[in-house]
């Protein structure tokens, strides 16, 4: 069968879309049964030619029976170890919830109590099992290892309130958990926990409080906009975190904003500094009040100045609508509305296979899950049933900015404080995923009593890039050819997102099949902006009246358990370097030329790469006991696409919570203990982080023969200009990295794709084509079948 194709879906495709495109995409993948070639020519009818019998070869019928059974059953141990790494179901998390509650020492209550000074649960997300246990069932087909929850318990109610972490099990009936511990016994500060659906409720109280104080200020400012007894005028607000500048604090700057469709680009000039650490808010304080450049210790000072008439160059916002903030088309456009775009279809339907969180795709499978805290993960990846990698991970991700006003130059966002994978919101058909996808409903239990379902938040589809993976033009330099050859590349892509606040993150895995891995993030949705102020233009670009874009730097970490052939691998990099040496077919002459220049790295820090140095071209990752057959080590290398730098100088303050940012790629031994580089708590409390990535790499550990992890950090500096109003476009915002072979293989595995073409001039120079899928495509695509001509001649 045909893979994907994108057709321009004018009226004769339209008026058949339900008859013929709809019923083929919802086919069922068919059987190879045109897995003998085709030959077709101009003028004749299709032959069918088929390799005869062969007796010399029938002594190879007995390696080849094993070799199938192997792969048979590595599919079906893959296929069996994959719950192990599915999210916990409805069933779990409610079963898990009801048992920690029935615990009367543990006291907890609901989550959504409006008192701050009550036990509750706060996430609830699937535990890993360790990796050796997991590897029983997936190599040998033993039994899986019994599914646990983490969970993340706030005990507010007591003297002196702390975050404790639960392992519970067995699922799905629990009736056991022990106390989970971070590496080293770090504990876990109270302050540092993500807020909450409840706190934000105190904050809007206090904020109702403030604004009734300053109402006469803010409609005047804003031409009737207020935070209290509004309708259509409203104003909003937006939190900056870290919450404070140590360890301990909570304190939140807050800056308000018009509340219009993309509020975030609407700052109104009022920013205010709240102490919200007393478990009681109506003892929380205000410490600090910004406005229009100028900074009070209150706001009654505030106000006393402004009825006064002392404060300076008052600022009256335009009072206009503020229809540059949304999506509404706008200006002159030229493409014709009556009819769509391409769009992508399946000609004979499917051709990848998914049961709940397996998926297998011409010759790859893994498992997958979104974790609510850090998101997308993929498990146990294969081709043609030899792992590639255990684990292939989001980590974190972080937005540092720089800005003149206290919020701009106080936000460091790390994403996963935010419950980065619980913020995967539906994704719309034909946009975000074409409508041919696979839609997979999402559950989390983050800040709730029940779980949330997020309906069609992960999508699955075959997709053709509309660039050939490879293709040769064979000229023979007389108008002419001797053959052209050319391979269609479709692509596997596994896609989520998230939307924390004001940015969307579009996650993707794209499965190759020349057995390459591309792992991506498109950063998109708007931008962090702040008031205008003259200084501001050393921070960013004015986007609007008002209103100014900060700049900030994206860096996204990703975890990358790599198993190649085995567990025992090495790591080197490759590079080159001139060699000088006389010619020796003339010797009065001298050749330069590059040669290679091999590093082993044999410890955790020698195999740590800093930002700002020289990054080897190949970092290549290799089993020294597995050779392919060309006598090379069977390998993959790690190939990045990324502008990404450091944030901070090292050592600064909250840099010590994002140590791992100090590296683009930093290889480790694996440990259990070091399953995540960041936490959920990193965000307001990284001057003493939880979970320290530069622990693991302190001790500098052999990594020579060992199960090796490298740890990839991604990202871009970003200055917003004009063009990122109303949002960021995805083009040129995009990073990541590739998995690639390198000597893995002993030729390129894409070489078993049927979706071949081979071109020869045959008698007469009439093309002769071979192909090993349906003549036609299909009539959504094209009604007739391939033809090619190769000549090219004067005119």
């Amino acid at each position: 069968m045909f893979g994907p194709r994108v057709t321009e879906v004018g009226h004769s495709c339209r008026e058949s879309l339900d008859s013929v495109c709809m019923s083929a995409n919802r086919t069922e993948p068919q059987s190879s049964s045109s897995s003998h070639f085709n030959l077709i020519s101009e003028g004749s009818n299709r032959q069918s030619s088929r390799p005869s019998a062969d007796m010399k070869v029938l002594w190879l019928l007995p390696l080849l029976f094993l070799a199938s059974c192997d792969c048979i059953r590595g599919r079906e141990w893959a296929h069996h170890g994959a719950p192990m790494f599915a999210d916990l179901s409805v069933r779990e998390l409610k079963a898990v919830r009801s048992y920690l509650h029935n615990l009367p020492e543990l006291g907890l209550t609901n989550a959504q109590n409006p008192s701050l000074k009550k036990n509750s649960i706060l996430l609830m997300e699937l535990h890993l099992p360790r990796k050796h246990e997991a590897l029983r069932a997936l190599d040998r087909g033993q039994v899986r290892p019994s599914r646990q929850a983490r969970v993340v318990v706030q005990f507010g109610n007591q003297t002196k309130p702390n975050i404790t972490e639960y392992i519970v099990s067995p699922l799905p009936s629990p009736n056991s958990h022990q106390v989970k511990t971070f590496k080293g016994n770090k504990p876990i500060r109270f302050e540092s926990r993500p807020i909450t659906k409840v706190e934000y409720s105190h904050i809007d109280k206090i904020l109702r409080k403030i604004s009734t104080k300053i109402e006469t200020l803010l409609k005047d400012l804003t031409g009737g906009f207020s935070y209290n007894n509004c309708t259509d005028r409203c104003l909003t607000f937006s939190d900056i975190a870290p919450r404070g500048l140590e360890p301990g604090e909570r304190r939140s700057w807050i800056m308000l904003q018009k509340f219009v469709e993309g509020y975030f680009i609407h700052p109104i000039g009022f920013e205010i500094l709240i102490n919200h650490q007393n478990l009681d808010p109506e003892k929380w304080t205000v410490e600090k009040v910004w406005f229009n450049s100028v900074y009070f210790d209150s706001v009654e000072e505030l106000v006393e100045k402004y009825e006064a008439g002392k404060l300076e160059d008052f600022p009256n916002l335009p009072d206009q609508d503020d229809i540059y903030s949304t999506y509404i088309p706008r200006g002159n456009s030229n493409t014709p509305t009556d009819i769509h775009g391409p769009k992508l279809v399946e000609p004979q339907g499917r051709r990848y296979h998914v049961d709940r969180n397996f998926v297998e795709y011409a010759g790859w499978s893994f498992s997958y899950r979104v974790r609510s805290s850090a998101g997308l993960q993929v498990f146990d990846l294969r081709f043609n049933g030899e792992r590639i990698a255990y684990e292939i991970s989001l980590q974190e991700a972080i937005a540092f900015y720089a800005g003149d006003t206290p919020a701009a130059m106080q936000t460091k966002y790390i994403d996963a404080g935010w419950a980065m994978g619980a913020s995967s919101f539906e994704l719309a058909p034909g946009v975000d995923c074409p409508e041919i996808a696979t839609f997979v409903d999402l559950y989390h239990f983050f800040d709730t009593d029940k779980p949330v379902r997020h309906k069609n938040a992960l999508c699955i589809f075959e997709m053709n890039t509309g660039m050939p993976l490879r293709r040769h033009f064979n000229s023979n330099f007389t108008g002419g050819y001797n053959f052209y050859g050319g391979l269609e590349n479709n692509v596997l892509v596994l896609r989520t997102t998230s939307t924390v606040y004001n940015y969307d993150y579009i996650w993707d895995f794209h499965f190759y099949q020349n057995g390459v891995v591309e792992v991506k993030v498109s950063a998109t949705g708007y931008i962090h902006a702040t008031f205008f102020t003259p200084n501001g233009l050393n921070y960013g670009s004015k986007v609007f009246h008002y209103v100014l874009g900060n700049l900030h730097t994206h860096l996204i970490h990703f975890k990358v358990d790599l198993d190649i052939a085995g567990r025992e691998n090495n790591f080197e990099t490759i590079d080159l370097k001139y060699v000088n040496f006389t010619n020796p077919w003339s010797q009065k002459h001298f050749v330069v030329q590059s040669k290679l220049h091999r590093v082993e790295h044999k410890t955790e820090r020698s195999a740590a790469f800093r930002f700002g140095k020289k990054f080897p071209r190949y970092t290549h990752f290799y089993n020294p006991s597995e050779l392919n057959k060309w006598g090379h080590h069977k390998g993959y290398r790690i190939q990045l696409n990324s502008h990404g730098h450091s944030v901070l100088p090292r050592g600064w303050r909250e840099e010590v919570g994002i140590s791992w940012a100090r590296y683009p790629l930093a290889v480790t031994r694996h440990k259990d203990s070091e399953s995540s580089s960041s936490s959920i708590y990193t965000q307001n409390d990284p001057w003493e982080p939880t979970v320290s990535f530069e622990d693991y790499i302190r001790n500098n550990e052999d990594i020579v023969k060992q199960d090796l992890v490298a740890w990839v950090t991604v990202g871009f500096l970003h200055v917003p200009h004009s063009e990122d109003i109303p949002n960021t476009a995805t083009p040129g915002n995009a990073v990541g990295f590739f998995l690639r072979p390198f000597n893995f293989f002993d030729e390129d595995p894409s070489l078993s794709s049927r979706s071949t073409v081979i071109v020869r001039p045959g008698a007469n120079r009439a093309p002769v084509v071979q192909r090993w899928t349906p003549d036609t495509v299909g009539r959504c695509v094209t009604e007739g079948p391939f033809s090619y001509d190769g000549t090219y001649e004067e005119v």
